[in-house]
């Protein structure tokens, strides 16, 4: 795929790829997204949170620390003194907006983008290419509504196997029964 997509001769600037083995093949330089290391990371201390070397490995303070310095730069950055219009506007919208810009810096939890969408619908946008796509309407429709299903329940439920079980026996008890009451329900799982 990698080859169809991007040819054998060797392309300019830098690939920023998830790890996926196939993007190895691609004929370019690659960089590895931090945004999904970072998820990886998260994963760990949920999973190993109690392990004092996995502790130490994502300690929050050093985070801390490092976030006010960058935060720091950034300011001192978007302060100086600029004479090219568009270097100024983008400081305005930096000086205008700064209790906009910046809780992530202080909350860990907040991203410092809006990527997350993107990469939930990255599966299902490698699955259609990766297959040929849908070869009707009806059919980008029933995987559009699908793929949103398993979204949701995979957000809602960590057992989303056992939550779309669930759901398919409820609607199999009645089929009347309107599903996005029981997706959307308190309990899912």
């Amino acid at each position: 795929m990698p080859k169809e997509v991007f040819g054998t001769e060797l392309l300019p600037g830098t690939l920023v790829v998830d790890r996926y083995n196939a993007y190895n093949k691609a004929p370019s330089a690659i960089q590895y997204c931090y945004a999904h290391l970072l998820r990886e990371v998260e994963d760990k201390e949920k999973e190993f949170g109690d392990n004092a070397e996995v502790k130490a490995f994502v300690e929050d303070d050093e985070f801390y620390r490092q976030a006010a310095m960058i935060e720091s730069k950034i300011k001192d950055i978007v302060r100086s003194p600029a004479t090219h219009l568009a270097i100024r506007r983008i400081q305005d919208i930096f000086c205008k907006n700064e209790g906009r810009l910046y809780h992530w810096a202080s909350d860990r939890r907040v991203p410092a983008e809006n990527n997350r969408a993107e990469r939930d619908l990255r599966p299902t946008v490698i699955a259609r290419k990766v297959s040929f796509g849908s070869q009707s309407d009806a059919g980008a429709k029933t995987r559009e509504v699908m793929m949103t299903v398993l979204q949701t329940l995979k957000k809602r439920s960590a057992d989303t196997t056992g939550a779309l079980k669930n759901i398919l026996d409820q609607l199999a008890k009645d089929i009347k029964t309107d599903p996005f009451n029981i997706i959307y329900s308190a309990n899912t799982s």
